[in-house]
């Protein structure tokens, strides 16, 4: 999961006197040159000072904290607002390469030209941080009283551990009752999106999220499209045979023959991953009995350890150590005393060394996965903190979140045994059980990162109304996900926002090309190191030839468009779920196999 931060200034607004300034001179290079330059150093200083209130906000959470991190937010907007307006007057003059890049990235933002409404855009956007992570159930008891209060993360482990459906659909039913408190806020908050994005010139907020990819927004939508399209049929028998397991488990009368299958059963609040059902669903003939978890939690590994473990992987490539200033800094277990967002985030307060992660690190694989990601946008901080402000972030926001999941994917039992949290030998002939675990998040993972944009694109298009909000959310779960609402819907409700991306209104295409992404630069690396073999096997552990590859990319930043840092690193310049596709390939014949079988038993 990624920053907030540098999302290409992704709000902003300008002052009523910059709209109303003079004609000038024709401007000149030179001129230019100048304004990019005082740009920079200004929107450098706001983006610490906001970065640093919003760390504190984040990490301690109170009225004042809220009160304070807007405050800064809209110093930085409204900056980048009369930035943005004036790098217009450049438009059409013959620049140096990286100066045109820098102004084309100054004007991918929207403004907000009042001063009422600026203050109310931060406002609602500190806002709704705050109330979902404040948010929890509060179950009604028998008697009528009120029991124990609840915050997602205890309703999480709920759904991961529970087999009651009874019980998993009380917590699931729980926490989406909790964001129609904010549902208002965030209609007032995309109307107010919606009016900056047009005073820069895009038709509405979702068309300016889809022209930050260096192409257009109709063409990025079609991409999105395409590859959706190219993968589908590995989900599709992943979702067939989770159903099967399902229907066994759970029965026919909670789980349907067909259509779509209850969202509370997948062991995920928003069922976009399913690893918690991997015990229900591994293959008979598995020899694999190992659980890292278990591991983990037995050895009674710190957050610190969780970390260390991490930090030698990325060290291991070639990489340098992170700074004395990262484990001072860093937020990495949960506070007792105080209200934090635990949502995993990396942090980069000066675009230098001062690098942070935020996450309530438990012994679990799922974190353990999970604090890889997070260095991953930590050593991409680092790599490009040489280059200008304005390049100081990822080649595109699929590439940041990929790095870490590249890296994840090297998390091989060989790689386990390598760091002493495996023993025995490794069967090289046992892949269906750990490839079924890994799709059972990424493959899985698939269809709601799609989907959640391509509903915000209509809600911010105006094609969904608010009183629609869950009416379409719930119709693309069910076409593009397969998964249903395990209860009719309520009136007014904002199922959509229960997820912390929509609420803290995070794009998330990003997610979905990650995943496409990481596998392509995983086959990249693994050929750059040399190796032979499936590709699910490989780790680039160690490999400093794959590592020097991967930090050349990362160091380019975003001074070039995505497609030439793809090319730098696999030698592709177009996204392709083929590499994907492939390392997945014994898992999918192994799925339509079962799928067979199992139909065959249910006739």
């Amino acid at each position: 999961m990624q920053q907030k931060l540098l999302t290409f200034l992704i709000a902003a607004l300008a002052s009523g006197a910059a709209l109303a300034a003079p004609k000038t001179a024709a401007p000149t290079v030179a001129e230019a040159e100048r304004f990019v330059a005082e740009a920079e150093a200004r929107l450098k200083q706001l983006e610490i000072n906001a970065a640093r209130a919003d760390w504190v906000y984040q990490t301690f959470i109170t009225d004042d904290t809220e009160a304070i991190t807007a405050q800064a937010g809209e110093q930085k907007l409204t900056a980048a607002g009369e930035l943005a307006l004036k790098a217009r007057r450049f438009k059409g003059l013959k620049l140096p390469e990286a100066t045109a890049r820098k102004l084309k990235l100054m004007q991918l933002t929207l403004m907000l030209s009042d001063a009422g409404d600026r203050e109310a855009f931060t406002r609602l956007s500190a806002g709704l941080n705050g109330a979902y992570g404040k948010a929890k159930y509060c179950p009604k008891l028998a008697d009528g009283s009120t029991g124990p209060c609840m915050p997602l993360g205890q309703l999480e482990k709920i759904l991961a551990e529970s087999r009651d459906p009874a019980r998993l659909k009380e917590v699931w039913l729980g926490w989406h009752q909790q964001a129609p408190a904010y549902k208002d806020r965030y209609v007032e908050y995309t109307a107010l999106s919606n009016k900056g994005a047009r005073e820069m010139g895009f038709a509405d907020t979702g068309a300016l999220w889809r022209s930050l990819y260096d192409m257009p927004p109709a063409a990025f939508e079609a991409e999105m499209e395409r590859l959706w399209q190219q993968v589908k049929p590995l989900y599709d028998s992943l979702h067939t045979y989770t159903r099967y397991k399902l229907r066994q488990n759970y029965g026919a009368d909670v789980v349907p023959a067909t259509g779509p299958i209850p969202a509370h059963l997948f062991g995920n609040m928003w069922s976009q991953s399913w690893n918690n059902l991997y015990p229900m669903l591994k293959p008979a003939a598995s020899k694999d009995t190992y659980d890292l978890s278990q591991t983990l939690a037995a050895r009674k590994t710190s957050a610190v350890d969780m970390t260390k473990y991490a930090e030698r992987f990325y060290t291991s490539l070639g990489m340098e150590t992170l700074p004395p200033t990262f484990w001072d800094r860093s937020l990495l277990t949960k506070p007792q005393d105080r209200e934090v967002a635990c949502h995993a985030s990396a942090w980069p307060l000066d675009g230098q060394l001062d690098v942070r992660i935020k996450m309530c690190i438990t012994p679990t694989a799922e974190d353990f996965r999970t604090i890889h990601h997070e260095l991953g946008h930590i050593y991409y901080f680092l790599a490009y903190r040489k280059q200008p402000f304005l390049f100081q972030n990822g080649a595109n926001d699929g590439f940041h979140e990929a790095i870490g999941d590249t890296v994840a994917l090297s998390i091989t039992p060989d790689y386990l045994k390598q760091v002493g949290l495996k023993e025995g030998a490794v069967d090289a002939g046992d892949d269906i059980g750990p490839l079924l675990d890994r799709a059972l998040g990424k493959v899985a993972f698939l269809p709601f990162a799609y989907l959640v944009d391509k509903w915000r694109w209509d809600v911010y298009s105006g094609k969904t109304k608010p009183a629609d909000f869950d009416k379409t959310w719930w119709a693309l779960r069910e076409q593009v996900q397969g998964v249903k609402r395990p209860a009719p819907m309520t009136e007014g409700g904002f199922d959509a926002g229960a997820k912390y991306h929509v609420a803290a209104d995070t794009p998330y295409a990003r997610y979905f090309l990650a995943t496409m992404l990481q596998f392509q630069f995983h086959r990249a690396l693994c050929r750059e190191a040399g190796y032979v073999g499936p590709l699910n096997r490989c780790s680039i552990y160690g490999n400093k030839k794959a590592g020097d590859k991967l930090q050349a990319m990362l160091a380019m930043g975003a001074s070039k468009p995505w497609q030439e840092a793809l090319k730098a690193v696999s030698g592709e310049d177009k996204i392709d779920g083929q590499a994907l596709l492939e390392y997945f390939a014994p898992l999918k014949v192994w799925l339509d196999e079962q799928n067979k079988q199992l139909a065959a038993q249910t006739k």
